[in-house]
């Protein structure tokens, strides 16, 4: 049996995401925005009912394409709050649809999202050597230095928890603990 993280043992969909996705480096725009959308969706709530609708915000969202989702007026707002299989909170619903605007606006301006987010930490994931699970940060002063800028840029539903665990998800951060054979792998990625 592979050593992994501890949160990672059980369910079968955390030991997935956990083994193929979490703390890898991602440098894709619309998976960036993804991410976002997802994180966004998660605060306050549980990774594992995010992850369990993840399909259904796929659907919901048109495959989280940021430029579709910046133009939903309030009729399309509206089918999202009623869709069973996504989470429906008025606030966070919105707040994707702010989120793809300003998105869109930083990929203008900086060429693209993973040029902007990957700034922070010139270019390279952040290698940190945990041993328990206890020592790892729900967030840190890089992620509140990034929160703010993005609260700058008008994105919303991100403070620095939700930055640090989109950091965490998209590898700008290696946190997985040493003795996790994912910390390796994800450093010669």
């Amino acid at each position: 049996m592979k050593n992994r993280c501890s949160w990672a043992n059980t369910p079968e969909i955390y030991v997935e995401y956990h083994d193929t996705e979490w703390g890898v480096p991602l440098r894709d725009d619309d998976k960036l925005f993804e991410f976002l959308v997802l994180e966004g969706m998660q605060a306050g709530l549980s990774w594992l009912m995010v992850l369990n609708k993840r399909e259904n915000f796929r659907k919901a969202f048109d495959g989280f394409d940021p430029r579709k989702v910046a133009s939903y007026d309030q009729k399309k707002i509206d089918e999202l709050l009623l869709d069973a299989g996504i989470i429906r909170n008025k606030l966070k619903v919105n707040a994707a649809v702010t989120n793809a605007q300003a998105f869109l606006r930083i990929q203008k301006e900086f060429s693209s999202f993973c040029d902007y987010m990957w700034k922070f930490v010139d270019g390279q994931p952040i290698i940190n050597k945990w041993k328990e699970l206890s020592e790892i940060p729900a967030k840190t002063e890089l992620a509140e230095v990034i929160s703010k800028d993005l609260k700058k840029r008008g994105f919303k539903f991100v403070g620095p928890t939700v930055v640090y665990s989109h950091m965490q998800a998209t590898g700008m951060v290696n946190d997985h603990l040493v003795d996790c054979f994912r910390w390796k792998e994800v450093q010669e990625l």
